[in-house]
């Protein structure tokens, strides 16, 4: 099984404290995902508009949590 697999069904469980460590521990893992792809968006030549669309956020949300990330340091 995958860490998203495992994390998912934990975070189902009856179980809740280990639920709400899973629940994190997804966030987390989302949110690396999420800055990873930005960058390969941003290396593909995707606007900032056309990132923004994808996520569901406004062009100004995403710029602003992820500008940092693409200019050149590529630290993800």
């Amino acid at each position: 099984m995958s860490e998203g697999t495992d994390l998912a069904t934990a975070a189902a469980g009856p179980d809740v404290k280990v639920g709400l460590r899973a629940t994190v521990a997804l966030r987390k893992l989302a949110e690396r995902l999420e800055a990873l792809q930005v960058v390969n968006a941003r290396r593909q030549g995707w606007s900032w508009q056309e990132i923004a669309d994808a996520l569901e956020v406004s062009r100004q949300a995403v710029h602003k949590k992820h500008a940092g990330r693409t200019r050149g340091n590529g630290d993800v």
